[in-house]
């Protein structure tokens, strides 16, 4: 809609007006009147005049010049304006015309059908520290019926009044700092908790010493129980990682008995797959750029395969029985397959993007946000779980592995092909590592030595949750994961790791054959 300028009317209208005088002290007196109207309705030409976008126009009316679209709009309305009065001269704002401005804004907005602009206001008006902004912040409270706008409201009263003189005042914020438990408090009440030089507190009143003790406990035991979630949240995120390579472990080396030193690359050939895929849809399908993850599951999952099928086939299968040399061949294939990355893409980390929709997260609690990302990625494992116990439990191949892994013999016998089963499994052990590498890739970067570093693990997994047993990989995983990430905290990363190695050491010396023990004909 344009229109035309027209006369304006009334005092809303008058003291609007009155902010593009050619006075700084005209202005700051008609911000007052404003603020006596405490109409929401002066928002935009509140605003306009703290950003440099108000104008005065020749026949003394203000506007509001949008700086985006070169539009001249009505101060109140915001409507444009078809023919301005030209020429239109720039209100020129001072930081003392700002000072007086902003709590008055603030002032309106907490009157906004917006509950984001509420929010907003309110965090504006809690740094003033003004026994005004104190007004207005328990006024604007009393009348709130948002719940999340409340907290914040709550919140921006207490930190107003935590500097009030009135000692009833100070206790009723620190009652809402202790039941809010915000850290942002936490300087403030160490502030008021500490002891001067004489070993006296600063605080003179002890009942508000109390209170700001009582509040800080608070609010420390919640950071302790935000970081023990933090900690939570990536141990489950490593779990499911280690769970990824050691689903294939436990059924290459539970059936196989190889041990494959270069299972870990099968997770970093996952992962460049997924940068493979990713960098194709880039400059081919730009268009379809937030699928290429989709795409890169399926691919991750045969090209890791079908080195691994090259690798039985070519290497892995004249050494069965021997698992010495199976380690030293493998260690061997696990630097070859590294160079090989290095020469293709180079040594340094690539970066896998996470689309849109594994973007942000979601906040569980108050500094604490759990992302998308990792969320889907243990509801990845989840799903490659389920998908290799049907595999082993309700296929013919599964059949066939179970068969050979309790008496190869036997099952050659009665007709199954123990070569190309071992073949097809320790292809979809490989394979499921590649899917590791995908869910890795959304973790953080990409490099040629990244499967280095969960390889050792990987181990400790199968053998404490029982060779060759999926149940005991899942629940070794998942304790694996979520102590490590408990204890670094406390002891650091490397302390933890050895911690956990001198339980898993003592526990195999108790119970050699791990969580889950193999069942074969000779436990009969």
């Amino acid at each position: 809609m344009v229109l035309s300028p027209a006369a304006h009317a009334g005092p809303l209208d008058d003291a609007v007006d009155g902010l593009a005088a050619s006075s700084e002290d005209a202005i700051i007196v008609n911000v007052g009147r404003l603020a006596a109207l405490d109409d929401p309705r002066a928002i935009p030409a509140l605003s306009a005049l703290c950003d440099d976008r108000l104008r005065a126009g020749t026949d003394g009316h203000a506007y509001i010049f949008d700086n985006k679209t070169r539009d001249v709009k009505h101060p109140i309305t915001g409507a444009v304006i078809g023919s301005p009065p030209r020429p239109l001269k720039e209100v020129e704002t001072s930081n003392d015309i700002r000072r007086v401005a902003l709590p008055v804004l603030a002032q309106l907005q907490l009157a906004s059908p917006n509950a984001a602009v509420r929010l907003a206001a309110a965090e504006e008006l809690s740094k003033t520290g003004s026994a005004e902004a104190a007004t207005l912040l328990h006024r604007a409270l009393s009348r709130e019926q948002n719940v999340g706008v409340r907290d914040v409201l709550s919140e921006a009263v207490a930190r107003v009044d935590l500097a009030s003189s009135s000692r009833d005042a100070r206790l009723a914020a620190l009652a809402i700092v202790e039941k809010t438990a915000s850290d942002a408090f936490l300087s403030e009440l160490q502030r008021m908790t500490a002891k001067g030089p004489n070993g006296t507190a600063v605080e003179t009143d002890p009942q508000v010493y109390a209170a700001a003790m009582s509040a800080l406990s608070a609010v420390k035991s919640r950071q302790r129980l935000i970081a023990f979630g933090g900690s939570l949240i990536h141990g489950l995120s490593l779990a499911s990682v280690l769970l990824f390579v050691a689903l294939g472990l436990a059924i290459t080396f539970g059936l196989l008995g190889v041990i494959n030193m270069a299972h870990g690359e099968m997770l970093m050939l996952g992962a460049y797959s997924t940068y493979t895929v990713q960098t194709l849809f880039h400059n081919y399908l730009p268009g379809a750029q937030q699928f290429y993850l989709l795409a890169a599951i399926p691919v991750a999952f045969l090209a890791t395969g079908g080195v691994g099928v090259v690798m039985e086939r070519s290497v892995i299968r004249h050494l069965y029985g021997r698992p010495l040399e199976t380690l030293l061949a493998t260690w061997g294939i696990s630097l070859l397959l590294i160079q090989t990355i290095r020469l293709i893409f180079g040594a340094q980390n690539v970066s896998v993007a996470n689309p849109d929709w594994l973007a942000g997260g979601t906040q569980i609690a108050q500094g604490l946000v759990l992302p998308w990302s990792r969320i889907a990625v243990v509801g990845f494992v989840i799903l490659v779980a389920a998908g290799v116990w049907f595999i082993l439990q309700r296929t013919r191949l599964g059949l066939q592995v179970r068969a050979v892994t309790q008496n190869r013999g036997m099952a050659a016998t009665l007709g199954v092909p123990t070569r190309r089963v071992d073949a097809l499994v320790f292809g979809l052990g490989s394979g499921i590592a590649g899917l590791g590498g995908v869910a890795l890739s959304q973790l953080g970067n990409v490099g040629p030595e990244m499967g280095q570093s969960y390889i050792i693990d990987a181990f400790m997994v199968v053998v404490l949750g029982g060779v060759g047993r999926l149940a005991g990989a899942v629940a070794a995983a998942l304790g694996l994961g979520v102590i490590n990430k408990l204890i670094e905290p406390a002891a650091g990363a490397v302390l933890g790791k050895i911690v956990v190695l001198v339980f898993i050491i003592l526990f195999i010396q108790r119970r050699p054959q791990g969580l889950f023990a193999q069942r074969g004909r000779v436990e009969a």
